[in-house]
């Protein structure tokens, strides 16, 4: 990023502020791995550096700390199950650093970090590489090498802290035991299952009609094996958010119920209306959506 920073901003016609965001491996050199996939020698990284004007760091390393946690908490987890660490003990080119600590089954830990890192990185490569790295601020009518802030996080930790979350075994009024992975359903791998009542009468066949309304948007599963019941459980265990059964009513009225799988509350929906209801209630948008109105 530093080394074609100044190729991005020229091509992209790029005003400070702006941000280069990226995702690869990255490698630790570790003597014992640990703690399953929270500490790996090599390990999957998202990281943006943020290049700013000199002077205004620390403004943006704050408005940063707090989208970041916003963005966390958008998931849907406590928010008490996420806290700041400032470090007191600074890199010695950090003027201010921040990790942002979920609560795992084995305490608090590190899923991000948000660091002011001022104008070390550029001025290096440019003292090293013999190669100007300076910005043309358009405004003050002068050339100064931006000042960064950085955010990074490791995608296993992120991805073990969603499992981690999401993961609960609940009592059901019946006595069971409901296993169920509460997943954003943003992140969920499948959105949704097509369940017919049961497997005769027509109501496979227009279940089938339902699934193929929906399948080229939605990764969506059709199971009409087992009671009804086992079938939600199977759903609930992979975190399906939404479970469509399709019933006698249906063949009358065209409508369906729709199932949540948290709540476990089912409501009557036409069919022609499940691609919006399913689209809104399970897009990355929506998701997105709650960070801007906190911000």
């Amino acid at each position: 990023i530093f080394v074609n920073y100044l190729n991005v901003q020229k091509t992209g016609r790029m005003k400070l502020p702006f941000g280069i965001a990226q995702i690869g491996k990255a490698f630790r050199n570790e003597i014992v791995a640990r703690q399953f996939i929270f500490r790996m020698r090599e390990f999957e990284q998202m990281e943006m550096q943020y290049f700013v004007q000199p002077g205004t760091e620390l403004e943006w390393f704050e408005y940063w700390k707090k989208l970041r946690l916003h963005w966390h908490y958008a998931l849907g987890f406590p928010q008490s199950d996420y806290r700041y660490h400032d470090h007191e003990k600074l890199a010695h080119y950090a003027n201010a650093a921040t990790d942002i600590e979920y609560l795992m089954p084995f305490g608090y830990k590190e899923v991000e970090g948000i660091h002011s890192r001022t104008d070390f990185d550029l001025s290096r490569h440019e003292e090293f590489s013999g190669k100007k790295l300076r910005y043309y601020d358009p405004d003050t009518k002068e050339s100064y090498i931006p000042y960064v802030v950085e955010t990074s996080i490791g995608v296993d930790r992120m991805f073990l802290s969603v499992l981690c979350g999401s993961y609960k075994e609940e009592q059901t009024e019946n006595g069971e035991t409901r296993v169920v992975l509460s997943l954003p359903p943003a992140l969920a791998p499948v959105k949704l299952a097509v369940l017919p009542l049961v497997r005769k009468d027509g109501l496979d066949e227009k279940a089938q009609e339902v699934v193929r309304l929906l399948h080229l948007d939605f990764t969506c599963q059709y199971d009409e094996k087992d009671s009804i019941g086992k079938r939600y459980r199977r759903q609930d265990a992979i975190g399906t958010p939404y479970c469509i059964t399709v019933d006698h009513q249906t063949l009358d009225d065209n409508t369906v119920t729709l199932r949540d799988r948290d709540t476990m509350q089912q409501e009557r929906i036409a069919i022609s209306a499940l691609h919006d209801l399913i689209a809104e209630r399970t897009s990355i948008n929506t998701l997105l959506k709650k960070i801007e109105d906190e911000i």
